[in-house]
């Protein structure tokens, strides 16, 4: 149970900070680019891998705050920051053509899945 409040209140902290730099980037910078998102991902990547060289070197915390961290605050700020941690282990593996096909098919898949979700509720409204 521990787990599962330490994963939620950082889940909560990450949300309201992720809606925080996005409606900042939409006031500074406007609509016509995802600012906002481009902004988080980037940062949380960056974050995710200053948290886990920190905790690999310098830091161990307990299982339920690194819960707490990695998976409700950067979880709920972007999952991008874990899909830059995964092709980084499969890249550091040398793992180079699961890392190229789990790059692309991310990628491309995501995209394509919310293509075909708007589609889907574009022909389900008309």
């Amino acid at each position: 149970m521990n787990a599962i409040l330490a994963i939620a209140a950082g889940g909560a902290i990450g949300a309201l900070m992720r809606h925080s730099v996005n409606v900042a980037a939409v006031k500074l910078l406007g609509h016509g680019f995802p600012y906002g998102t481009l902004t988080v991902n980037i940062l949380g990547s960056f974050l995710m891998g200053l948290l886990i060289a920190i905790f690999a070197h310098y830091w161990q915390p307990s299982e339920n705050m690194r819960m707490f961290i990695v998976t409700g605050f950067l979880g709920a700020f972007t999952t991008f920051s874990t899909f830059s941690l995964d092709f980084a282990n499969l890249w550091e593996r040398q793992a180079y053509l699961h890392g190229a096909l789990y790059l692309g098919g991310s990628v491309i898949l995501s995209i394509a899945g919310l293509f075909a979700a708007m589609a889907l509720v574009r022909a389900c409204v008309s």
